[in-house]
């Protein structure tokens, strides 16, 4: 008589990988930390306070409340990426990736273990950020579930475009060029500091080519239940975006691209 043993997933391995991305990241709290906040409270206070006062409120929002949604995403977004992107890249550089190749993980725990640490560091940014903005402008959440849900999905999302980076970079300095020439442009253009319907066309239907316009539509409805597209929409272009980037993932550690050479 024979005994099968059936080996599940390697729990051990992810937390390994989830808890030495976490304590890199906590040995450079204070920038990874401060650096956001200050940065978004001068938003907060420039556009919130000094100039929000003098805006007509939007579809019934206070302008400094309106913004909110939209400076949570350009933190979380950016953060996400560059999170994201250095874990990978880092080991890749280093020369230690060979050591994660051949430890005894599947591509999919090696990806749960560097996604789940860099989706964890966003979302507690994101959390943080939404305290901060608490204390410059009043606000009320409408949908708090939906937005926690909006906050996570969006962060996985990220984590795993910021993933497939660090994976497909030839040097730091590309790093740094979505977050900065492309992800930061889309979201001031998406609809974080106004609404699209204010804008005559055609300028208004070439918004709607900006997939960050359904990813701030969708979490500011969360909070006050108004947005430029319909929330459903903004659920859906999340989850395709999710499935080209786990798409991608796969398709990498598959053929070994930039990882074997």
């Amino acid at each position: 008589m024979t005994t099968q043993v059936i080996s599940g997933p390697n729990w051990r391995g992810v937390r390994a990988l989830y808890q030495m991305e976490m304590a890199r990241w906590f040995r450079t709290l204070g920038q990874s930390i401060l650096s956001p906040v200050i940065s978004t409270s001068l938003y907060f206070i420039v556009f919130g306070s000094a100039i929000g006062g003098r805006m007509a409120a939007i579809d019934g929002v206070p302008y400094g409340a309106y913004i909110v949604p939209g400076l949570i995403l350009l933190t979380i977004l950016t953060e996400s990426i560059s999170n994201a992107s250095f874990g990978i890249y880092m080991p890749r550089w280093a020369g230690t990736i060979y050591e994660v190749l051949s430890a005894p993980l599947s591509p999919l725990e090696a990806v749960m273990g560097y996604v789940g640490a860099a989706a964890t560091k966003s979302v507690i940014l994101g959390l943080i950020i939404l305290a901060t903005a608490r204390v410059f402008v009043p606000f009320s959440i409408l949908h708090p579930l939906v937005m926690i849900a909006f906050l996570v999905l969006i962060a996985v999302t990220f984590c795993l475009f910021g993933f497939i980076l660090g994976l497909v970079a030839e040097s730091w300095e590309q790093l740094g060029i979505v977050p900065m020439l492309i992800i930061t442009p889309l979201t001031f253009l998406g609809g974080s500091f106004y609404s699209i319907d204010m804008l005559p066309d055609p300028w208004r239907t070439l918004t709607l080519f900006n997939p960050v316009v359904y990813l701030v539509s969708g979490f500011r409805w969360a909070f006050f239940g108004v947005s430029d597209v319909g929330v459903g929409v903004s659920l859906a272009a999340v989850a395709v975006f999710l499935a080209l980037c786990l798409a991608a993932i796969s398709w990498v550690f598959k053929t070994g691209y930039k990882l074997k050479t």
